[in-house]
């Protein structure tokens, strides 16, 4: 195929090898970005495919296998890609994990676990992506992954009519998810401090916050879900929780990794050039019962 044509900037994104990361990453190449593309080394495979994906679409692409949770891999992260792509305009910092499991039976390992990927992740993502954009001078948009369990406590996802009300779980908080809550709470504390930050170097710094996803990450929490005595009653298998989840949504389904893509798309386009330090929201169950 013919050379790419002049590419709109570059911008890496975390935890691309799959879900809503390399959804992301497709949509922002469609969109006319060079993108760099991150995971861990087992996920090497998928990387190599998504790149070559990429390629067909018409834009350059960069893996750069590492561990966010490691600041000399971020740190190498970020050069590997500016060596090779010329420069970095859009830090996408998607890499998360996610564990359902109550407070009694979390572990310290498993807490630091989920900090380590989900919080110091974005931190050491954001950190490195600014002081790249500041070295250059021109500006830049970060966005950070939080979720709907970061904004008002540990929720039970779009499934929640498995447990009690919806009132109830969905907004004023859920045991079996308070590693996660917490490490999405402080994603957004982060970003908004980030956005305040930088904003003098032109730096726009935002969150987005999904409810259920349809990813493979979704359905190893369901699959966890099913375990829990206080869901067996009403979720006798994965297909009931799976059903359960898309009855809880406005629209009778899920959503899908574009949707959450379509809006990276717009934080980074030139229309949200006023819009920094938002953690937006983006599930059909929060919005059906408001």
């Amino acid at each position: 195929m013919s050379s790419p044509t002049s590419s709109v900037g570059v911008a890496i994104v975390t935890g691309a090898a799959r879900g809503i990361g390399r959804g992301i990453a497709l949509r922002l190449a469609r969109d006319g970005y060079d993108v760099g593309i991150n995971d861990i080394s087992s996920s090497a495979e998928a990387l190599n495919t998504l790149a070559k994906e990429i390629v067909t679409i018409g834009r350059n692409s960069c893996v750069a296998i590492g561990d966010v949770s490691i600041a000399e891999d971020v740190e190498n992260m970020v050069s590997t890609v500016v060596e090779k792509l010329g420069q970095l305009n859009v830090m996408v910092a998607n890499a998360g994990i996610c564990r359902f499991t109550p407070i009694l039976e979390t572990d310290v390992s498993e807490w630091e676990n989920m900090f380590a990927v989900n919080t110091r992740g974005v931190f050491l993502s954001y950190k490195y992506a600014a002081l790249q954009m500041i070295k250059q001078g021109k500006g830049g948009m970060i966005i950070g992954a939080c979720s709907i369990a970061g904004l008002k406590g540990a929720l039970s996802l779009s499934f929640a009519r498995l447990h009690t009300s919806i009132l109830d779980v969905a907004f004023l908080g859920h045991p079996n998810m308070a590693a996660y809550s917490a490490s999405k709470f402080a994603v957004r504390g982060l970003t908004q401090v980030a956005a305040q930050e930088w904003g003098s170097h032109g730096i726009r710094v935002n969150a987005y916050s999904p409810g259920a996803i349809d990813t493979p990450m979704i359905y190893e929490v369901y699959g966890e879900m099913v375990n829990l005595p206080e869901f067996a009653e009403k979720a006798r298998n994965l297909s009931d929780i799976i059903e359960n989840s898309k009855k809880s949504c406005a629209l009778g389904y899920t959503g899908t990794p574009a949707e959450i893509a379509s809006i990276v798309s717009y934080l980074v386009s030139n229309e949200a050039h006023f819009i920094t330090e938002a953690a937006c929201v983006y599930d059909q169950l929060r919005l059906k019962e408001q």
